[in-house]
């Protein structure tokens, strides 16, 4: 069992790994976009039409998938308040209920995320003209990427194993 653990903890972090270069691209795409649009509007007086909206997209699925890797690795300044709180003897039953609760809340999220998306796919950008399905994706994908990172912390908690 303990293997069996290990091996999805494992599985976890490398998918944490792919979501964290995905982070820093998506950071990136946004940085250059919004960093053009003003030397555009400001230098040569013409701004494009898309950047802001393409930066806006990117913002919403690097706040979503950024939720998720921050909650795996203990980044979250409301889970670790209530984990410091509760001392040393009831911090690894704290964190384990957390994560459960977390689980609960991700499931809800996902599927109702779903829902929405399902509902906005008709729905097109203004500007850069794909479907609003593309944006209200990062809902339901942060979603399962917390759920994820929600077992692996359950996982951790059941094993000798603790980083």
């Amino acid at each position: 069992m303990q293997v069996v653990l290990r091996k999805l903890i494992r599985g976890v972090d490398r998918i944490n790994w792919l979501c964290g270069w995905l982070l820093a691209a998506l950071l990136l795409v946004m940085t250059v976009l919004i960093s053009w649009q003003v030397f555009a509007r400001y230098v040569m007086g013409d701004s494009l039409t898309f950047s802001e909206e393409v930066a806006r997209f990117s913002m919403v699925w690097l706040t979503m998938l950024g939720a998720a890797y921050a909650y795996r690795h203990g980044s979250l300044i409301a889970v670790d308040m209530l984990a410091g709180v509760a001392g040393g003897r009831f911090a690894p039953g704290l964190r384990l209920v957390i994560a459960v609760v977390s689980c609960i809340f991700a499931w809800v999220l996902l599927t109702e995320g779903l829902s929405i998306t399902d509902r906005v796919a008709a729905q097109t950008a203004p500007s850069i003209r794909v479907s609003m399905a593309w944006l209200y994706a990062s809902v339901p994908a942060g979603a399962a990427m917390i759920l994820i990172n929600a077992f692996a912390i359950i996982a951790e908690s059941f094993t000798a194993k603790k980083d």
